[in-house]
């Protein structure tokens, strides 16, 4: 369990996907250029096995953008894209209808 004062510092807030490319050494890892509203910054998915690229591109996602960047396999990861997850596959997160990048996620 987490207290409401650490969920609180969860920086939860829609992006657009501006552009997505192959992982040059992951299978599995998808590279997505986003935009914050306040950036445009990169993050590393695990989620090529589910998606095209196609899909991606324009797409609204849900993402954590305070994660402290890392780095996946040789590539920058500036945040977190959230996805469910069951026996089906994983299912992206995104608004039911557009809205503001950037819009904070509560």
């Amino acid at each position: 369990m987490i207290s409401l004062e650490d969920f609180k510092k969860i920086d939860i807030r829609i992006a657009n996907v501006l552009e997505v490319n192959e992982h040059p050494s992951a299978d599995k890892l998808l590279i997505l250029k986003i935009d914050t509203g306040q950036r445009q910054k990169q993050i590393v998915a695990g989620i090529k096995n589910f998606y095209k690229k196609e899909e991606l591109i324009g797409k609204q996602i849900v993402i954590v953008d305070n994660l402290q960047p890392v780095i996946l396999r040789g590539e920058i990861s500036e945040g977190m894209l959230l996805a469910a997850q069951d026996e089906e596959g994983i299912s992206v997160l995104v608004p039911d209808k557009p809205i503001r990048k950037g819009a904070s996620v509560k």
